[in-house]
């Protein structure tokens, strides 16, 4: 019987296991690498260990660090959550030999699904319809270039051991085809530590759908329904529901009935998931393969049927059979997940890294996260910060929450693909369920933007808020200063970083604001709700907005828009674009926070007056930072790629005697 459990992971799925073990009364135990010592599921969990230096090969990956962690805590099951070691023999294998208990499939199932060739080959021994293709052991290049050609290009060289999108390569004609052999052998070999290649008929804009299944150790094997996870970007889903939409009931039931046939050859006992390739306009489907493990988008199968898939797999591991029939399980209403990412969607999905500074959901939908204010997003691991689920009676209300909930998730610190997810969500194709896999390129050929709105604007006017003294009786006359000569309104200018052509005019007036540009103005009116919000009244419009100032940036949000800036009053601008060192002519000093891009200085080094020791990127503005005096490298106390603060001494110079 379980009675604690390791969980063999981290971020988000493991704070959802540690969830469902405290319900069920079960010790937890966390894992953790250097990195994530500060990270939410370590702190939700009994007990933490931590298992080595934040490369994953070197601690989430490592069977016998995560086996040492299970003795020393004495429990009796490891959870392998997904990915990492989720579908590795090794882990599987430890724990047989160190009487734990594996909270997942039995490790027959775990090898013959590993590799694409001999899950094909059970497939098609099961008579589950298989994409035409070669998986032979012949894996010449020449074989498999005779092979793609026997089929009919356009073809899909795909690894063996893959997963993710890595290692596949889509040939469209022949002379493409030895270059995607050698280079999809390449990274097969880097990512998997296996080479071995397949070739199969692409079928073109087609439809993602999977079937969950839960089997036990006494032979039940049932399926909880289908998922459509069509919507993707490189092989990686970003958008998935339950159940599939616009699918012929015949459709459905064959689904369910091959992917059962299939579980109940594998012997199968835990949850897993079948996959299928659809041709859109037939629904003809072929298998893809099996996740031997908890798949990311349970959460929407666990909102329509109302069972809690990781329970279900703690009691098959215990020994219990299943307490349901087929006939119990049933679909209730429509469920979409959006997978939050910290990436920046607008620069083609490029990876964000940083600090969560702010943290707050739409309490209408399931957050599944692993993250909170103060979070840090590093490069060590995924990207995703958050899965957001919304159910609701149909489809069509349980698209409109999910898109509610995006605009109303607040976040600030570093910038993610909310929008792009809610305007995914909104876009025909989507809305009326008929998305395949090519959505992405189809809908944004160019790539995705987000609506352009002033945001700089905004920035702005909440650093010069901020700046402003709390209200009192002397104070609350709108904007009026005391001792401003002639009682004229004060006026600021404020120049954004980002992009130095830009600036703002903001005076006060006893009615508010007046914000102007070099070609029009207007009046505003701007009240501070609370530390994080903004009400701002525009043309008579009020419009309430996230702003929050840290380490010299302003990060502004909205039900439309995300940004950063870095925002400056003029004269600090100047200062900053000059990169002076007033403290000290003998001392080279941050001129504000930043990132030390390059460092020119070594030590006992001679250098000349105006010469660059220090290159310092803050808010996008790259300074220089020079010898105010000829003079010798003393101390050197940062480093290139470190952080620092604003008046931290990053260099000490030591005068010529010539100085005088």
């Amino acid at each position: 019987m379980l009675e604690s459990v390791l969980i063999a992971n981290r971020g988000e799925i493991a704070c959802r296991i540690i969830k469902t073990a405290r319900k069920m009364g079960l010790r937890t135990v966390a894992v953790y690498s250097d990195a994530d010592a500060d990270a939410l599921h370590v702190r939700m969990a009994d007990q933490a260990v931590n298992i080595g230096p934040p490369p994953a090969t070197e601690s989430y990956l490592c069977a016998d660090r995560i086996l040492e962690a299970a003795r020393q805590t004495h429990v009796n099951a490891i959870h392998p959550g997904y990915g990492f070691l989720s579908e590795q023999p090794d882990l599987v294998t430890g724990c047989a030999e160190n009487g734990v208990i594996w909270v997942g499939p039995h490790l027959d199932a775990i090898l013959s699904m590993g590799s694409k060739i001999e899950a094909k080959k059970i497939a098609q021994n099961a008579g589950v319809p298989c994409i035409p293709g070669y998986s032979g052991q012949d894996q010449s290049d020449k074989t498999l270039i005779s092979s793609a050609l026997g089929v009919g290009l356009p073809v899909m060289i795909k690894a063996s051991a893959g997963g993710g999108g890595k290692g596949m390569r889509a040939v469209f004609n022949a002379a493409e085809l030895p270059a995607a052999i050698a280079s999809a052998r390449t990274e097969a070999k880097r990512a998997f530590g296996d080479d071995w290649l397949l070739v199969e008929k692409l079928i073109q804009n087609p439809r993602h759908i999977e079937v969950q299944l839960l089997g036990d150790k006494h032979g039940n094997m049932l399926h909880l329904f289908e998922r459509d996870c069509s919507i993707q970007r490189n092989h990686q889903k970003l958008l998935e529901e339950a159940p599939a939409p616009n699918l012929r009931d015949d459709t459905r039931a064959a689904l369910h009935e091959t992917a059962v046939r299939l579980g109940r050859t594998m012997r199968y006992d835990s949850t897993g998931t079948v996959e299928f390739i659809m041709d859109a306009e037939t629904e003809t489907f072929y298998f893809l393969e099996v996740n031997t493990r908890l798949q990311v988008e349970h959460t929407v199968t666990e909102e329509v049927t109302g069972l809690d898939l990781v329970e279900q797999q703690f009691r098959v591991a215990s020994g219990e059979a299943l307490h349901f029939t087929q006939d119990q399980v049933t679909c209730t209403g429509h469920a979409i997940e959006a997978r939050l990412t910290a990436e920046d969607a607008a620069d083609n999905f490029r990876p964000e890294t940083g600090t969560i500074l702010h943290w707050a959901t739409d309490p209408n939908l399931r957050c599944d996260s692993g993250v909170q204010t103060g979070s840090v997003i590093g490069a060590n691991y995924d990207s995703m910060v958050a899965k957001l689920v919304a159910h609701g009676n149909d489809r069509d209300i349980a698209c409109r929450i999910l898109a509610k909930g995006l605009e109303q998730l607040e976040v600030a610190g570093l910038k993610t693909n909310r929008l792009f997810l809610r305007d995914a969500i909104q876009r025909d194709r989507f809305a009326t369920g008929r998305a395949t896999t090519d959505f992405l390129f189809e809908e944004w050929p160019e790539g995705w933007q987000p609506t352009q709105t002033d945001t700089f604007a905004i920035a702005a006017l909440a650093l010069h808020i901020q700046d402003r003294p709390a209200l009192s009786p002397w104070t609350s006359l709108g904007g009026f200063r005391l001792l401003q000569s002639s009682g004229h309104p004060a006026t600021t200018t404020y120049r954004d970083t980002q992009d130095t052509g830009l600036r703002l005019d903001i005076t006060e007036t006893p009615n508010g604001y007046v914000l102007s540009t070099p070609t029009a103005s207007e009046p505003v009116q701007v009240k501070r709700t609370n530390n994080t919000q903004l009400t701002i009244t525009r043309n008579g419009v009020q419009n309430t907005v996230g702003a929050l100032i840290r380490n010299g940036r302003t990060h502004v949000w909205g039900h439309d828009f995300d940004a950063i800036h870095g925002v400056l009053p003029l004269g600090n601008f100047d200062a900053a674009k000059q990169g002076t060192n007033a403290p000290s002519p003998h001392q080279i000093i941050a001129p504000m926070p930043g990132l030390i891009v390059e460092l020119r200085a070594t030590p006992n080094a001679t250098v000349t007056a105006g010469e660059t020791l220090v290159v310092m990127e803050s808010m996008k503005l790259l300074m220089e930072l020079k010898a105010a005096v000829p003079g010798t490298i003393g101390e050197i106390k940062t480093g290139a790629g470190e952080t620092v603060d604003a008046n931290a001494m990053l260099i000490q110079l030591i005068p010529s005697e010539k100085e005088d």
